[in-house]
């Protein structure tokens, strides 16, 4: 087990002068579960194989427990990784799969055989072991492929990259609530990469959202869907995602490209750039009085219905109450302990 840090790390590819990574400074801390989060394409796995080893930056240092291992292969900074496709041994039964590691550890026999069962048992594989790999499918292979990387508990971490991609989706929630009760038994570092929301808020104690090479916010799921510290956040985390208003702020009141005022829950001093207003839409709900809208269509997703709307020429999406029909002249009421307030992309504090 480790914790991790990054000292002003960031790195970019022959060639380029562009960053695709932006320099950072970051610490994941022993033991801690994390979700590497963001679109295809913003640096994630890139990220994950500086941390592996596998790459390195081209500025900066990695921290392991305070030693530089920047220049370390991946066998000596002592991590496990799981990548998206699975890499099995067809030749080798499950249990020998399972064992792999363990056997060129010099584990003993018998403490090895344990092991393999207990990380089988949680990954519901315990009627299989003695199965050839040959002859399995992509869902247990991959099986394979994460048991083997959680068979070691003497591993600094443990890296999945996007290891659920070829699941059936109709396992996926059963292996990420095993990852998670495997975590809470054998509390090492671990570092799950994924474009999906659902799989990091999930599996992760903490979410690292990425956005272009950049890591624009490291908080929990609550505190991302609560408070998005940039725009980007709040478009991506949610569904549908956080609504953006073009509006000008003056101590504690929004006026709205359409003139309305909006009351906000804190109070601003002067600022520079994009202001915009954000809220969510479970914190805004069409209704009889408040702001005028045209409300377009109305989606029913089961457990509740959302009215998109425009206000004032903007997209807006919202909720509409149980049993409510929209009504003639459709208002829009916002939760004013939920308002935010965000400048060229970044949330402001504010006082109150």
């Amino acid at each position: 087990m480790a914790r991790i840090a990054f000292e002003r790390l960031a790195h970019g590819y022959p060639g380029s002068s562009a960053y695709a990574l932006k320099p950072m400074d970051m610490v994941w801390e022993d033991a801690g579960a994390y979700a590497l989060l963001g679109p295809s394409g913003c640096g994630k796995t890139t990220l994950l194989n500086i941390v592996s080893g596998l790459l390195r930056p081209r500025e900066g240092r990695v921290l392991f427990d305070g030693q530089d291992v920047t220049g370390l292969s991946t066998e000596r900074r002592n991590v496990a990784q799981v990548f998206q496709f699975p890499v099995v041994y067809d030749t080798m039964t499950m249990r020998e799969n399972l064992a792999f590691p363990l056997r060129n550890r010099g584990v003993p026999a018998a403490a090895a055989r344990a092991r393999v069962e207990h990380v089988a048992g949680l990954l519901g594989l315990s009627g299989m072991l003695d199965r050839r790999a040959r002859n399995l499918g992509a869902d247990d292979k991959q099986k394979i492929s994460l048991g083997r990387g959680l068979v070691r508990d003497d591993v600094a971490a443990i890296l999945f990259d996007e290891p659920l991609t070829v699941i059936d989706p109709h396992l996926k929630w059963e292996l990420r609530s095993r990852l998670k009760e495997l975590h809470r038994q054998v509390p090492v570092t671990m570092i799950y990469v994924t474009h999906d929301q659902t799989e990091a808020l999930t599996f992760a104690d903490r979410v690292v959202v990425m956005s272009e090479g950049e890591v624009v916010q490291v908080g929990t799921p609550e505190a991302l869907f609560d408070r998005p510290a940039h725009t980007f956040v709040g478009h991506f985390i949610g569904s549908p995602g956080m609504n953006f208003l073009p509006c000008a702020v003056e101590g504690d009141t929004a006026t709205l490209a359409g003139g309305h005022r909006v009351g906000l829950p804190r109070g601003y001093g002067a600022l520079a750039g994009k202001v915009e207003l954000g809220i969510r839409p479970e914190f805004a709900a069409i209704a009889r009085d408040g702001l005028p809208v045209t409300v377009r269509r109305v989606e029913d997703l089961g457990r509740r219905r959302i009215a998109r709307v425009e206000l004032d020429g903007v997209p807006f999406a919202a909720t509409l109450p149980e049993g409510m029909a929209v009504p003639a002249e459709p208002r829009l009421a916002l939760d004013p302990r939920r308002l935010h307030v965000y400048a060229d992309g970044r949330l402001a504090e504010g006082e109150g």
